[in-house]
């Protein structure tokens, strides 16, 4: 993948970073063939390329602590396949995202780049570029969901904490679900609370109770999907 060379863009990238900008986006690139089936980038992250023809709807995918990016593909690439959704799992550079241990930096940066690799490579609609993650990556997705609304239109958060967008662009649509047993992070303090921040800041939110704890039922995770692709 292209990393940036030193001088000006380079800073202009760390820059972003530091406030959870993104820059990269979809663009008009030639259609070449590829094989479906699940791909490791050189930045660790995995890419899984859908039998459907082109152009995609990209979805990243962001793991929780501790987590991996396989594991952010098994709850989403089962109900995703009949979608033909282009999936992008990132690796967090630590055992969680930066911004939990200390602020935006590294992991924009990474997926910053794997992003415009992508774009590069893979013609992605414009309008359908989503953004999910559970448990420490739904707080990941929101917050940095909020800060890049222009890029995407849709955040998919499945048992966050919370939400920490240091600059807010766009408004995008939002899905949040939550288990009412979760002791991990409790619902009252947690997506009760985003909930209700979202809806007096006037974003569109779409929000689901279930009876469970932590994780991300396969009949959540489908509700998600179609409430993505039904505008």
């Amino acid at each position: 993948m292209p990393v940036p060379e030193s001088g000006a863009p380079h800073r202009s990238i760390q820059e972003s970073a530091r406030h959870g900008r993104l820059t990269a986006r979809p663009r008009a690139v030639e259609v070449k063939a590829q094989q479906p089936g699940t791909y490791r980038t050189d930045r660790q992250a995995l890419l899984r390329v859908p039998s459907a023809p082109p152009p995609y709807r990209l979805a990243v995918v962001l793991h929780g602590a501790g987590g991996s990016a396989e594991q952010a593909l098994t709850w989403l690439r089962p109900q995703a396949g009949a979608d033909g959704l282009l999936l992008l799992a990132p690796q967090a550079s630590g055992s969680t995202w930066d911004l939990i241990v200390g602020g935006y930096g590294p992991d924009v940066v990474r997926l910053d780049t794997t992003l415009a690799d992508v774009f590069q490579r893979f013609p992605a609609e414009a309008t359908g570029v989503a953004i999910a993650g559970f448990s420490d990556g739904a707080s990941y997705a929101l917050s940095l969901g909020l800060t890049n609304g222009d890029l995407f239109g849709a955040v998919l958060a499945f048992s966050p904490g919370f939400m920490a967008p240091l600059l807010r662009h766009g408004r995008p649509r939002i899905f949040v679900s939550h288990g009412t047993a979760d002791r991990v992070l409790p619902i009252d303090r947690c997506s009760r609370e985003v909930v209700r921040t979202l809806r007096d800041d006037g974003y569109p939110v779409t929000y689901r109770e279930f009876a469970g704890g932590h994780d991300v039922p396969a009949d959540v995770v489908a509700q998600a999907l179609r409430w993505w692709n039904t505008p």
